[in-house]
């Protein structure tokens, strides 16, 4: 069952999935193939590194490329015109204030395939997160508070936009 679980993506996000998949058949695919024939014709392939390494790099990338297949065979779109600048939803740029550190933060809510918790620069948070969780749903003006793993976060909604 978890084969069928939705993916929802935004408009962009469903165009960089495509563009990432596209290149992946055109391009790398083409690369690592001539790096394993390349390699082939080095001879005795059981002490090859530079084979072994690219068929690895093969591997990966068939990997990447059902990976996404499977993502957009399951994505929910989520239209832009769709998303409501008076409540938060995937898809809403929001800015909150923090109560804790009295600072103003942004962030955009939007499916798990897109969110980067790693690059915090970009604000881009999962509807899966707490944070995200708990945020869907609520208004301008609210005081939200989020159980996080790091403890009680309360945040202000101050702006909703797309």
């Amino acid at each position: 069952m978890a084969d069928n679980k939705k993916v929802v993506l935004t408009y962009d996000g469903l165009k960089k999935l495509e563009e990432e998949l596209e290149d992946l058949k055109t391009v790398r695919r083409k690369d690592v193939a001539e790096k394993i024939k390349e390699a082939r014709g080095q001879g005795d392939l059981s002490e090859n590194a530079e084979y072994d390494a690219a068929k690895e790099e093969q591997g990966e990338i068939e990997s990447r490329i059902a990976v996404i297949e499977k993502m957009l065979r399951n994505a929910e779109v989520i239209d832009d015109d769709e998303v409501s600048a008076d409540i938060v939803t995937v898809g809403s740029k929001v800015k909150l204030w923090d109560v804790e550190f009295e600072e103003e933060i942004e962030y955009t809510i939007v499916g798990s395939a897109e969110a980067d918790p790693m690059n915090t620069e970009n604000g881009r948070i999962s509807n899966e997160s707490p944070v995200g969780k708990g945020l869907i749903g609520h208004k301008i003006g609210e005081l939200v508070e989020i159980e996080t793993p790091g403890g009680i976060v309360e945040l202000k909604v101050l702006t909703i936009s797309r």
